[in-house]
């Protein structure tokens, strides 16, 4: 280049570079670059194209004459994908176009025709900045051959000098953009994250979403578990008020395709997109252009965000980006404000049961002190809350402190015990209260649960059972008892008659289970109240089987019942109370009777313990057995088995049992299973010291009389 041309070019590019380094915006300094370039090299229209590091136009300025025209993001992916500036990407050097009629690199549009404007000359230049392409550079002027090789030197040294303003333009803007977009979604986050309740958080995501999209509507849908269906929950703006309950099925539509594939898009020109359709209409809604984005909670889209109809007439670059992060926050917030509706929800379902259970309930803390109580607490005590509130559990019942330990650290431990006590009212009244105290969680902290059950009504039950049984053993005993021995005078005196002594028998073996009975309700109280056994001797067990069985073998003969003893026939004796488990014998032999059918058999049987200190028993039947839910309550006191074809009773028989077995130091379980029988196991301690002597009856009871020395 000769020295006369050198010093305009430097001042030229010294103005250009001057223009083009005074701004930052990406715009501006694209359209003083294309000016600058038109006015110096010649043309009549232009275009620069710019691109991010990755070869993808971000943004364009297109020129035609003086006048900016706008451009689609279709027309900027071919601007660049083909043509002559394709070209010009894909090799990175500049092109000289004399006549674009005659050039196959020239991408021929309608204008092109010869009708029209006809052929062309073109010049396209690569912006190189830091050895990246950071744009196309195009200039068009109308008729053919009026671009050179001087102008195409010219242009690639604008370009040159140029290009890294483009470069520092393109990311300031970058940079303003990410910083916009950041901005909007922080102050997204601060207004949405303000209340977990779910009206006000989906008011608010609408609200966020129209003011940093600048849109006229806005719509949000949640997809149904049930249906699969997505369903706008809430929108907002110009004609929303018919959206909200509006259905669309999975897949379906523009919104459907969203939550399926989980990714937003933007529809810049509604009535041009094929994929529009009836099902994307919403009210009264007239749609120009929208934005949709998912709702995405932990990685699964559970809704969409629709935007509708910028305000601008267009949706900026970055609208999808916003979108989508108001998108995943409201994914989160949504999430949450379920999750805080359903524990809310369980918290009032939890009070409804707290203050509508039958029983009295309170909560403490492990020092005792009252933190909650219910209804019914407040009307048993007879205290007001606030009054309760100021006590500790032990002034308000008499706690059980070897069930509960004296710091509770049982309940601490084991997590729940259960006892009987006296509830202190108000009034000065004591209220009998069956307690269950159990560790809970209440407000984070480990806690105690204290259910108070009233059983006045029980107690009063008990004591007039209690009553009963007095007056039983009072009033029925004596005269029993001379009925009893009438009839065994009555036995030596009578002559020597078969149907006499069979009638005889009869009235005797009543009056012995009447006996029997009346026994047991006294040996219940004795043993309740903790009295120790002591009228005990050393008795051969097979001896107190066999009176046993043949106490009870009418009964089975009645039922035609096969009676086996399977005892072993060498056995030690036994320390125990005579006639007590003669009558645990009676009951449980008795009891199998009863329940067994007719032709059933029942069978006794007792070998040694292993370790030698206990003889162990069996009463084994196959009546219809004991479901697991009563195979622990029939021993209680006065409870009996219901049930089609079950037999009657007092329920008094297996409870004596129990308390007579226990008050000798044994034990009493049952095995059984629904239709295959029953098995009922005992065991009795070995005597010490041995005895010799005999069985006697003597006024209806069984007793051991020793031998005189």
């Amino acid at each position: 280049m000769s020295e006369g041309r050198t010093r305009p070019l430097l001042e030229l590019l010294v103005k250009v570079s001057r223009e083009v380094a005074t701004a930052l915006d990406l715009r501006t300094v694209l359209q003083r670059l294309l000016f600058a370039a038109i006015q110096y090299v010649g043309g009549e229209r232009g275009s620069i194209v710019v691109m991010d590091d990755f070869g993808k136009p971000v943004d364009a300025t297109i020129v035609y004459g003086r006048q900016f025209h706008d451009h689609t993001t279709q027309q900027l992916r071919e601007t660049v994908e083909r043509g002559l500036a394709g070209w010009v990407v894909q090799n990175r050097k500049p092109a000289l176009v004399p006549d674009t009629s005659k050039d196959e690199r020239w991408l021929r549009r309608a204008d092109d025709s010869v009708d029209k404007s006809g052929a062309k000359s073109a010049i396209c230049v690569p912006l190189m900045a830091r050895e990246r392409m950071v744009g196309v550079l195009t200039l068009v002027h109308p008729n053919p051959n009026s671009f050179n090789e001087e102008h195409l030197e010219l242009m690639q040294a604008i370009a040159d000098q140029a290009s890294i303003a483009v470069l520092n333009a393109r990311l300031y803007t970058e940079t303003q953009r990410t910083a916009r977009v950041m901005s909007a979604l922080a102050e997204g986050a601060a207004a949405i994250n303000t209340s977990l309740a779910m009206q006000d958080v989906l008011r608010r995501i609408l609200n966020q979403t129209m003011q940093a999209l600048q849109v006229e509507t806005v719509a949000l849908a949640l997809i149904d578990h049930g249906t699969g269906h997505l369903v706008f929950q809430a929108a907002a703006g110009n004609n929303s008020g018919s959206i909200a309950g509006s259905r669309i099925p999975d897949g379906k539509g523009l919104v459907g395709t969203v939550a399926h594939e989980g990714q937003g898009l933007i529809v810049p020109a509604i009535k041009q997109d094929p994929r529009y359709s009836d099902l994307d209409k919403l009210g009264g809604v007239e749609m120009r252009a929208l934005a949709i984005a998912p709702i995405q909670a932990h990685g699964k889209v559970i809704g969409v965000l629709e935007a509708i109809n910028p305000i601008s007439g267009a949706f900026d670059p970055d609208a999808l980006v916003v979108m989508t992060g108001l998108g995943s926050l409201a994914g989160t917030t949504i999430q949450n404000a379920e999750l805080f509706e359903q524990l809310q929800k369980a918290h009032r379902h939890y009070r409804e049961l707290f203050e509508d259970s039958v029983d009295s309930i309170l909560i403490t803390n492990f020092d005792g002190k009252i933190l909650e109580a219910n209804r019914q607490a407040i009307l048993l005590s007879g205290y007001t809350i606030e009054q309760l509130h100021s006590l500790t559990i032990d002034q308000l019942h008499e706690v059980n402190w070897t069930r509960t330990g004296q710091l509770y650290e049982l309940l601490r431990n084991n997590g729940g015990c259960n006892y009987e006590a006296g509830l202190h009212r108000l009034d000065g009244g004591i209220i009998p209260v069956e307690v269950y105290a159990r560790r809970v969680e209440f407000d984070d902290s480990d806690s105690i649960q204290w259910i108070l059950k009233d059983i006045t009504a029980r107690k009063e039950l008990d004591a007039l059972r209690d009553d009963m049984t007095s007056m039983i053993f009072h009033d029925l005993r004596s005269p029993l008892g001379n009925i009893v021995s009438s009839l065994e005078m009555m036995s030596t005196l009578m002559p020597d008659d078969d149907t006499l002594n069979s009638m005889l028998n009869i009235a005797r073996n009543s009056t012995a289970r009447i006996q029997r009975l009346v026994n047991s309700l006294l040996d219940i109280n004795r043993l309740e109240a903790g009295q120790p056994i002591v009228d005990q001797n050393s008795i051969d067990p097979l001896a107190l089987l066999r009176e046993s069985l043949r106490d009870v073998e009418p009964s089975a003969v009645a039922r035609q019942q096969v009676l086996s003893n399977n005892a072993s026939s060498v056995l030690p004796l036994i320390w125990v109370d005579v006639d007590m488990i003669y009558r645990v014998f009676v009951n449980l032999l008795e009891n199998a009777i009863k329940f067994t059918p007719v032709g059933g058999r029942i069978e006794i049987g007792a070998q040694t313990n292993p370790d030698g200190a206990f003889v162990k028993f069996y009463v084994r039947d196959t009546g219809p057995g004991i479901s697991p839910v009563d195979q622990e309550r029939i021993f209680e006191k006065f409870t009996r088995l219901r049930g089609k074809n079950r037999p009657g009773g007092l329920g008094v028989g297996l409870a004596f049992c129990r308390l007579a077995v226990h008050g000798h130091g044994g034990d009493i379980h049952v095995e059984s299973e629904l239709g295959k029988g029953t098995t009922f196991w005992l065991t009795l301690p070995v005597a010490k010291k041995q005895a010799t002597g005999q069985l006697k009856r003597q006024t209806g009871r069984l007793t051991f009389k020793p031998d005189q020395k």
